[in-house]
């Protein structure tokens, strides 16, 4: 990667140009679920979590399920099903190497998100395993997150990006997704006919819990 002439190595040159961090920012954080924290994890059906191995290759990978997912345990731990998917894992192998994670709690609607910071561990069951249960499938294994740090974080990011005001979103003149695939994946054999017909919504939707 070629260096910027203009880089900030210095983190006194960074905060010089950020400015200094206002009280309320520092004294938002918290490090047990406040009940207002257990209803935004209970209405959420999305979350971004983010890792990084021993050497610091990152990796941000999406949750979804029914609002709710998110099992909380105790004031200070949680825990995320898995769900069946592409079986790279690279946020699990990520965990394995080094327990930090990062997760951003998104609800549609709502430009504020909620960030949790802590370390995880992987579990192959558990008792709540059973409430997990979606379409009649188990989770697969869980994600258990000791809570180091919790806020909730302003909209100004959901807010500038105009995230959920369709009226404002930028036409969508990219190729489908199938054509993407084909395009980007040398080894796609499947024409495109045949990746269309594998990526319609009722398709697409009837394996989602499928291993």
């Amino acid at each position: 990667m070629r260096a910027s002439s203009d880089q900030i190595t210095d983190p006194a040159e960074l905060r010089r140009l950020l400015g200094e961090v206002p009280p309320r920012a520092v004294s938002k954080e918290r490090v047990t679920l406040h009940p207002r924290d257990r209803e935004w994890i209970a209405a959420t059906p999305f979350l971004v979590m983010s890792t990084s191995d021993a050497e610091g290759n990152c990796d941000a990978s999406p949750k979804g399920d029914p609002a709710g997912f998110v099992r909380v345990l105790d004031d200070r731990t949680i825990a995320i099903p898995e769900r069946p998917g592409n079986r790279r894992a690279d946020g699990y192998l990520n965990i394995l190497a080094n327990p930090h994670v990062g997760l951003l709690f998104v609800i549609p609607g709502r430009s504020q998100t909620l960030r949790i910071n802590g370390r995880a561990r992987l579990v192959r069951d558990a008792p709540y395993f059973d409430d997990m249960v979606v379409r009649g499938h188990r989770p697969i294994l869980a994600v258990e997150v000791d809570i180091e740090q919790i806020f909730f974080h302003c909209a100004k990011a959901f807010l500038r990006s105009h995230l959920w005001e369709p009226d404002q979103w930028p036409t969508d003149n990219l190729p489908s997704w199938a054509r993407l695939v084909k395009e980007v994946q040398s080894d796609v054999t499947e024409t495109i006919e045949e990746l269309e017909h594998h990526y319609t919504p009722a398709n697409y939707n009837a394996k989602l819990y499928q291993g």
